[in-house]
């Protein structure tokens, strides 16, 4: 008898028809990965090539060692990002997108793209509801 493999994606579509939406969904933790914002900076800065940690800590300001460590094992465990350890001393190491990772390069060049032609609008509307509340207290 022949058992079938029930999958994540399975899963989250037996929740509910809602999908991704419905809590519980396994999907949620993709969306979580993907939309951190240091992984959107990091997926950028190894779009160019492999790195090594400082490179990568310089070119994505205002992240601390502590976080980019996590940040760059996190995307390691998914399999976006491979650590490479080069015997040398001090020891060497570079990471680089994997193909996996890759493939969110143009989801997030898209989204900065957005962010880019759309931040001026976006700050003008912040703005204006701010001096909205303020002018109805």
């Amino acid at each position: 008898m022949e058992t079938e493999s029930v999958t994540e994606t399975d899963r989250c579509h037996a929740k509910a028809a809602g999908g991704i939406y419905a809590p519980g969904c396994p999907g949620r933790l993709v969306l979580d990965r993907i939309g951190d914002r240091w992984t959107v900076l990091i997926v950028g800065v190894l779009e160019h090539g492999t790195k090594r940690f400082s490179e990568v800590r310089d070119a994505v300001g205002g992240i601390t060692p502590k976080v980019l460590t996590q940040t760059l094992r996190a995307l390691e465990r998914d399999g976006l990002v491979v650590r490479k350890v080069h015997a040398e001393v001090p020891p060497r190491v570079e990471y680089t997108l994997t193909e996996f990772g890759r493939s969110l390069i143009g989801p997030i060049n898209g989204i900065r793209a957005w962010a880019e032609e759309n931040m001026d609008e976006l700050f003008a509307l912040r703005a204006r509801y701010d001096e909205a509340k303020t002018s109805d207290q």
